[in-house]
């Protein structure tokens, strides 16, 4: 085997295909990369036994054939290598690397014990635009569950029926939903759980393109655009029903202005540290909002907002790491309702715009 491509592309390639490798495996060959050259192309590929990753980029190829080296090696080897061509020559138990004045050997392992990629045929598939679903993951990606004892709860619900993409994610303390208008929906409705990992993952890659194609068979999920392919295996049971918790009214609504409500809350949390509940005092006559907390080692702090009141007068108290991630969802828009039906019951933050966003929150005792 012998080819040739430049640093910038291999770099690319290995940064897109790093994510499907097995970070502590008892297996040598679930930590590396795959690497097979033919007819002017180069073909990479990883798998953890979770997720499979499929690249292909094009080379200069002299001599064809396959490989397996450590991706981790191989990884920061090419990310300090300077920016010219590299050139690959062996395989078959060492390969070596080269590059202006570096040159490097490695041992490989064989390409005959790798797996092979997994033939997936979907079941159904839909198309969907890059950066809007991009965007949508990120309001709700950090809702996932990150305990493993409930793997549904680790995974986002993507459902698109009536021109609408929706995502919803909760870990049973909050929950987050957010929709969006899409041109060329599915003929009929497409739902399926993917890992809020894989998600996040797949969305952050530096090849996307303009679309995504989104694919699911019984047992994983396919995501193809360009010329890179990932496969991820589909977390099976029931995702909550969770429309059975959004009230249809509420006893009082605040309009808050997003900048100004963020710097108070960061402000007044100051002096949460070892408790992080801060209080919502909504004065419905006043039309004031008071954010207030305290600590019996630091203090108290709070602060007084103006804002536009609809309803009765209210208190509630919640955890603001929780609201710094709703905040922080939503800091492209300029203002953010919180709805409220009592002070046990959840607080909903809601914001309309491109992508409609919604963050329900469980509240913490006052």
């Amino acid at each position: 085997m012998k080819f040739t491509v430049s640093q910038s592309s291999l770099m690319k390639a290995l940064s897109v295909v790093s994510k499907g490798m097995g970070a502590n495996s008892t297996l040598p060959i679930l930590s590396g990369i795959y690497i097979k050259a033919a007819d002017g192309t180069l073909e990479f590929q990883t798998n953890n036994l979770t997720i499979s990753i499929r690249h292909l980029i094009p080379a200069n190829v002299e001599e064809p054939g396959e490989t397996v080296v450590s991706g981790k090696v191989l990884s920061n080897i090419v990310k300090n290598l300077s920016d010219a061509a590299v050139t690959f020559e062996g395989g078959e138990r060492t390969i070596e690397i080269s590059c202006d004045k570096s040159t490097f050997r490695l041992n490989t392992l064989s390409a005959g014990d790798w797996s092979g990629f997994p033939e997936v045929n979907p079941e159904r598939q839909i198309e969907l635009p890059c950066d809007l679903l991009s965007t949508m993951v990120d309001k709700v990606y950090k809702v996932t569950s990150k305990e493993s004892s409930r793997p549904i709860l680790q995974g986002i619900l993507l459902t698109v029926e009536d021109n609408t993409i929706r995502l919803v994610a909760t870990d049973s303390f909050r929950l987050a939903v957010c929709d969006a208008s899409v041109e060329s929906p599915a003929d009929e409705a497409f739902r399926a759980i993917v890992s809020g990992n894989v998600f996040h993952d797949v969305l952050s890659m530096p090849t996307l393109e303009d679309s995504i194609q989104i694919g699911i068979t019984e047992s994983q999920v396919v995501f193809t655009f360009g010329t890179t392919t990932f496969v991820s295996r589909r977390i099976e049971g029931n995702f909550p029903d969770y429309k059975q918790l959004l009230p249809a009214s509420c006893a009082t609504a605040v309009d808050i202005d997003v900048a100004e409500f963020a710097a108070a809350l960061k402000r007044v949390s100051v002096i949460a540290l070892t408790n992080a509940s801060v209080r919502f005092d909504i004065d419905a006559d006043g039309r004031l909002m008071k954010l207030s907390a305290s600590s019996p080692e630091q203090g108290e702090s709070s602060e007084i907002m103006n804002t536009d009141v609809e309803g009765q007068s209210l208190s509630i108290a919640l955890n603001y790491h929780y609201v710094f991630d709703c905040v922080n969802a939503v800091s492209g828009s300029k203002s953010l309702r919180l709805e409220l039906q009592g002070s046990t019951q959840p607080g909903i933050f809601k914001s309309n715009g491109e992508v409609n966003y919604l963050y329900l929150l469980m509240p913490v005792r006052l």
